[in-house]
């Protein structure tokens, strides 16, 4: 597990987090007045969250496939 897979994994996994905790922060801000725009962002960091995990998984995948080597 060495190389910059080993130091891209933890940077993928923060991003998530980051971006979920945005999406809560964003779903909680929409109760008060729902606009366009909210349901557009929200969209928009739900995108980038299924994006985002979907790399991580390749990421431990690869360095999964890279240890049996």
């Amino acid at each position: 597990m060495e190389g910059p897979l080993s130091w891209l994994l933890p940077i993928v996994i923060l991003g998530v987090v980051a971006v979920l905790f945005a999406g809560i922060y964003n779903l909680v801000r929409a109760r008060d007045t729902e606009t366009p725009e909210r349901g557009r962002r929200s969209q928009m960091l739900m995108r980038w969250r299924v994006g985002l995990q979907a790399l991580a998984i390749l990421v431990i995948l690869l360095l999964m496939w890279m240890g049996q080597r």
